[in-house]
């Protein structure tokens, strides 16, 4: 049983990473550009995020395993659709909608059905475990991807994704679930409201890169002398307020909510959504700046990139599986701070490794303690949310984790990314600014083009975007002696930031309890162990 859950856990997450070292293939597949396919992977991110709350509740109303099972349905016909995509809309109606709404099904409904199959001292274990093959399919999807697009392509991937659901289903049925003893209701009012407060807001914070976070870039778009992204930020807030509004509204009423707004005032359990959202985004962030160094800064293959970062998988499957084995009775609390002060450590170790003269070798110790941070986090914080509540609240809570979760990773790669192009144009600009040999003309069209944030572009590349504008061999080099000085200003900068956030999350770590998790005991009948 455990094995199904911890199986759809890993599925559900490894798209969110197994194509990120394969886009520029993917897009000539399909006949588009890089920028496609990751708007396709974010609306993927977008999608769940939206959906979580609302696929928890339909968990409680037609019964976990049911819904568990129609989400396998839905997001294997996404995985198929996706495999035999001949253009962008079919790939972003099968990876992005259809696999995104399976996956809203299925997240909430494993966190509930880890209660509903094993008794509460094994539980820690259990959501560890689970917890762990998610995060190892965040670690290993660069891996798998290159391998997969290398040496044949990368629709086997989505192919083997149809033939493991199909196995996941299989097994299913030996998967037990308690009775819904009672009939919910869906709150259709709560549902829209959450699911456009969400999208609007995790809409902006994804094309803040673009866009930028409030004054808008030159070029960009502009509401009101303002980015959209800002006003997409407040919208999606002010659309949040109204529906925690309309849920007190239909509680005083006596009627169903969507959420019940108790939850929030749980402070075991916002302890751990809280840290699930900053493990998110910090995994998100470095996800995105060490693959980009790998594979634009050092021109490392797809396959090379993904062997790089196996460090970082062998370090979390250690503390993942590890801890609750080992230190079955250790303090959720300081194995949450020591995953944190982890996950520093390899940032830190990444801003001290990375330069101008560095290889590939220097990101492998910090991505083994980032690794290692990673898996003590997911070896404690599902038990820690799922714990704080009755176990028939067990699938709204996977809702919001799993809410909380998406929410870090799209905020994670939003951030680093704006960081990063922001520190990399001005970075850029300065030099060419002060470069003796390069000619006042060149100067001027680099301030006006470049305002906006340069792109990451490895030396190749722009060497052949120079030549093509005709510019003279000395030109091009002090614009690739530039480039190269500016990609690391820009690493060094989101690193920095990340480090930064690294530290603000210990503060939220007081809400974890301190002593070992204990289910609390269910307010309903249950036939579960």
């Amino acid at each position: 049983m455990l094995l199904t859950l911890a199986t759809g856990q890993f599925v559900m997450t490894l798209d969110s990473s197994v194509m990120n070292v394969s886009i520029a293939t993917v897009a000539d597949d399909v006949g588009t550009t890089i920028t496609g396919i990751q708007t396709a992977i974010t609306l993927y991110t977008l999608v769940m995020a939206c959906l979580m709350i609302v696929g928890g509740k339909i968990g409680s109303i037609v019964g976990r395993r049911r819904a568990f099972s129609i989400g396998c349905i839905v997001y294997g016909a996404g995985s198929l659709t996706t495999a035999f995509a001949p253009n962008l809309l079919v790939l972003t109606l099968g990876w992005s909608f259809l696999e995104g709404i399976g996956a809203a099904l299925i997240m909430p409904a494993i966190v509930g059905l880890v209660a509903s199959n094993f008794a509460r001292p094994d539980r820690p274990k259990a959501y560890g475990l689970v917890a762990a093959a998610g995060a190892m399919a965040v670690a290993v999807g660069p891996l798998i991807g290159g391998l997969v697009t290398t040496y044949a392509s990368w629709r086997y991937v989505f192919v083997g994704e149809v033939v493991i659901i199909v196995g996941i289903l299989f097994m299913s049925r030996r998967v037990q679930d308690e009775p819904v003893s009672r009939q919910p209701r869906l709150d259709f009012t709560g549902a829209v409201l959450s699911a456009s407060g969400l999208a609007l807001g995790i809409y902006g914070v994804l094309r803040s890169s673009e866009w930028g976070w409030v004054a808008p870039k030159p070029g960009g778009p502009s509401w009101l002398s303002l980015s959209p992204t800002i006003w997409l930020i407040i919208a999606g807030s002010f659309i949040l307020w109204i529906f925690f509004r309309w849920q007190t509204h239909l509680e005083r009423a006596g009627r169903e909510p969507l959420v019940e707004t108790a939850l929030f005032g749980n402070h075991q359990l916002t302890g751990g959504l809280t840290t699930f959202f900053f493990q998110y985004l910090l995994q998100a962030g470095i996800f995105f700046i060490v693959p980009l160094f790998l594979s634009v800064v050092l021109g490392l293959s797809a396959l090379e990139t993904g062997v790089r970062i196996l460090p970082l998988s062998v370090g979390l499957l250690l503390t993942a599986a590890g801890i609750p084995k080992v230190l079955p009775h250790a303090s959720p609390r300081r194995v949450a701070r020591a995953g944190l002060l982890l996950i520093l450590a390899g940032i830190m170790g990444l801003l001290a490794g990375i330069d101008l003269d560095a290889n590939a070798a220097v990101v492998s110790l910090p991505l083994l303690l980032t690794g290692l941070g990673i898996g003590s986090l997911a070896s404690q914080l599902g038990a820690v949310t799922v714990s704080a509540v009755p176990d028939e609240k067990s699938p709204e809570v996977g809702g919001l984790q799993n809410t909380a979760t998406n929410l870090g990773a799209s905020l994670g790669t939003a951030l680093a990314g704006s960081v990063l192009i922001a520190v990399l144009g001005a970075s850029f600009i300065s030099g060419v600014q002060q470069n003796p040999t390069v000619p006042e003309a060149v100067k001027e069209q680099a301030s006006v083009e470049l305002a906006g944030g340069a792109p990451f572009l490895s030396n190749a590349d722009l060497q052949s975007a120079m030549e093509a504008a005709g510019a003279s061999q000395e030109v091009t080099q002090a614009a690739l002696d530039e480039n190269e000085v500016a990609r690391i200003d820009g690493l060094h900068a989101a690193l920095a930031i990340l480090a930064l956030i690294a530290c603000a999350a210990l503060f939220f770590t007081q809400r974890i309890p301190g002593k070992p998790v204990v289910a609390a005991a269910s307010t309903a009948p249950s036939d579960g162990p």
